[in-house]
């Protein structure tokens, strides 16, 4: 017998055109997330200091930061709270990434690390930056990702800015094509308008230069207190992300400009202030499906000095992005070499830690979505889990590949993961 339903055709038919619009602007909005790497953390360099050697000499510090004051797991697990066989192999990847890939991203800064120079300084710090990095993306010795942190669209620099983003993208181009990894970052961000501008300025070099449309985007920094609340109370960060127009790539938590915005003292600007807790809140709520990534910021203490003040500097380094892996921030700024020990081993403990209650949970979902269950009839795991939660744990594991936390033969096939993931 044929199943007997109330409601007209006709009412569907309306109401799906009466929602046309609506799904349009969903569709538009919250893509979805990109589905690719996002690098672990930026490091942040001043023109100034930036050549060709530099990704290579940060590892290389790292690792002699390593042989002096933690020359074997156990030191090191000590230093961190870490035990036994999870020491082990966090150390050793942690080595193995330094020599390997010690930089993800890296962005050579035009900005507060450089300062105000000359223009004629300036202009040639730029082109020489550009000419580096096409030098080594065709040697093999760039990172995955790196750009140029431009000065700000406030009016004093604006002009400035400017015209070191269009040398830079120029003298690429000029070398031969725009790296895959590239990325641009607008720092100081205070109205939509300035978003808009650097939207426009993106598409205006695009169509001069002939590049595919939406080629260029560029990450928001929020470092200021007017980009997270408007003059008139509502909040200013899914404004940021429409004034993009698609370009925006990520939204980047600015540690201490922001924090002295809101008045924080010196002695307590930090990754886990208050201030800093609600400002990221707000930045990831309304980044959310839009398929725009977070970062957080940095800790200006530095691990260098006696063995005593390197593991403090450690600890408190390796704790702060560990809380920011635990709140789903999964990149974050580091400001020196001896940084990189302690953000790979918080990154890589953070994913093998949950690595077999990831995959058991997979498993089981995998298996229930299938129909199965056992004689009882009951689910295969003491965990009943959603599609979006099994979309997280793909995504967990892909994050923990990605970055060399983790290796395939450890994980469920990568057509499945990715398949989970979305991807």
């Amino acid at each position: 017998m044929p199943a007997v339903t109330t409601l007209a055709d006709a009412v569907r038919t309306r109401i799906g055109a009466a929602l046309a619009g609506t799904d349009a602007e969903l569709a538009r909005r919250y893509p979805g997330d990109r589905a690719t790497r996002q690098p672990v953390h930026t490091v942040y360099v001043p023109a100034d200091a930036f050549d060709a050697g530099t990704v290579r000499t940060w590892g290389d510090q790292a690792l002699a930061a390593l042989d002096t004051h933690a020359p074997d797991p156990a030191v090191f697990g000590a230093v961190l709270g870490l035990n036994g066989e999870l020491a082990a192999d966090v150390y050793d990847l942690v080595r193995a990434k330094l020599r390997r890939e010690p930089v993800e991203d890296l962005r050579i800064d035009f900005e507060d690390g450089y300062g105000v120079r000359p223009d004629a300084e300036e202009d040639a710090a730029a082109v020489a930056a550009a000419r580096t990095v096409t030098a080594t993306v065709a040697d093999g010795t760039a990172p995955p990702y790196l750009g140029i942190r431009m000065k700000c669209m406030e009016a004093a620099v604006r002009d400035r800015g400017i015209r070191t983003l269009d040398l830079f993208l120029t003298t690429l181009l000029d070398g031969g094509a725009l790296p895959d990894g590239l990325l641009l970052t607008l720092p100081k961000v205070t109205f939509p308008e300035q978003v808009a501008a650097m939207a426009d300025l993106c598409e205006e070099f695009e169509r001069a230069a002939g590049l595919p449309e939406r080629r260029l985007g560029f990450e928001i920094q929020i470092e200021t207190t007017q980009a997270i609340l408007g003059p008139d109370g509502t909040a200013t960060v899914p404004r940021l992300i429409d004034a993009a127009r698609g370009r925006a790539t990520s939204l980047h938590y600015g540690t201490f400009d922001y924090s002295a915005a809101c008045g924080v003292s010196a002695a307590h600007q930090s990754l886990d202030h208050p201030a800093a807790d609600h400002a990221k809140a707000v930045m990831q709520v309304a980044a959310a499906g839009t398929g725009v990534r977070l970062s957080d910021g940095s800790t200006n203490v530095l691990p260098v000095g006696s063995t005593a003040d390197v593991h403090s500097a450690w600890r408190l380094h390796h704790g702060l992005v560990r809380r920011s892996l635990a709140r789903a921030y999964y990149q974050g700024w580091d400001m020196h070499p001896a940084h990189l020990p302690t953000r790979y081993a918080a990154t890589y403990a953070f994913y093998r830690e949950g690595l077999a209650a990831a995959t058991a949970r997979l498993a089981a979902y995998t298996a229930d979505s299938a129909g199965a269950a056992d004689s009882a009839g009951a689910a295969t795991s003491a965990v009943l889990d959603e599609p979006a939660t099994a979309r997280a744990l793909a995504a967990y594991l892909l994050r923990g590949l990605d970055c060399g936390a983790l290796t395939p033969d450890e994980l469920p096939a990568p057509t499945t993961l990715a398949a989970l993931a979305g991807r």
